[in-house]
């Protein structure tokens, strides 16, 4: 994925692409790819149609670098190999930031605009997967691993299949019409990571 042209003349400013950024995400999560346009954006951000397309070729591009920015809040699953808590503990203590980001309206549309681009626009899905997906799943590996080792795993478990089931249950809470609060949502994912042996029964 490119990152955007290279810059001309004077030196970019950080603040400017941040807020051309951040229009292009609110703009994404409210209409969807169809509805919005690079005109569109720039007015949001304050600056002129010329300055985003200094930065990027194309609305797609611009989105997707957007949807790459928006991974900065959402937090990652513990899984540091150093740690000295139970494996139980480390998963605990990541649960309530996670719960509370999946429950959010902001992070709901990202799943269901991202999702839902996916036969049109399919290079904004290989962005959500490789900045979103791939880190959280290396993460949740290596967790999942750590599992087995201690036998709260079957030695012979599918660990994609399991990372698949897992990441499934939660996608598929997050996009249904009784949206649930972040109490809500912690519940589900201790569940979740209870019947995945993350967390003692």
């Amino acid at each position: 994925m490119s990152q955007g042209r290279r810059p001309r003349g004077r030196p970019r400013d950080p603040e400017t692409d941040a807020a051309i950024l951040r229009a292009a995400l609110e703009l994404f999560l409210e209409r969807g790819v169809e509805g919005t346009s690079i005109e569109q954006v720039a007015k949001r951000a304050g600056v002129g149609k010329v300055t985003v397309y200094r930065r990027w070729d194309s609305k797609e591009e611009m989105l997707a670098r957007a949807i790459e920015s928006a991974r900065d809040a959402i937090p990652e699953p513990a899984a540091e190999d150093s740690s000295d808590l139970p494996l139980a503990e480390q998963v605990a203590r990541a649960v309530p930031a996670i719960a509370e980001v999946a429950a959010t309206p902001a992070f709901r549309a990202l799943v269901s605009r991202v999702f839902g681009a996916a036969a049109s626009h399919p290079s904004l899905v290989a962005t959500y997967w490789d900045h979103y997906v791939v880190p959280r799943r290396k993460a949740t590996r290596m967790l999942l691993e750590r599992a087995v080792a201690e036998g709260a795993v079957a030695a012979d478990a599918d660990l994609d299949v399991l990372m698949d089931m897992m990441v499934g249950a939660v996608m598929y809470r997050v996009i249904q019409p009784d949206v649930p609060s972040a109490a809500q949502m912690r519940s589900y994912l201790e569940s979740v990571y209870r019947q995945a042996g993350l967390l003692p029964s």
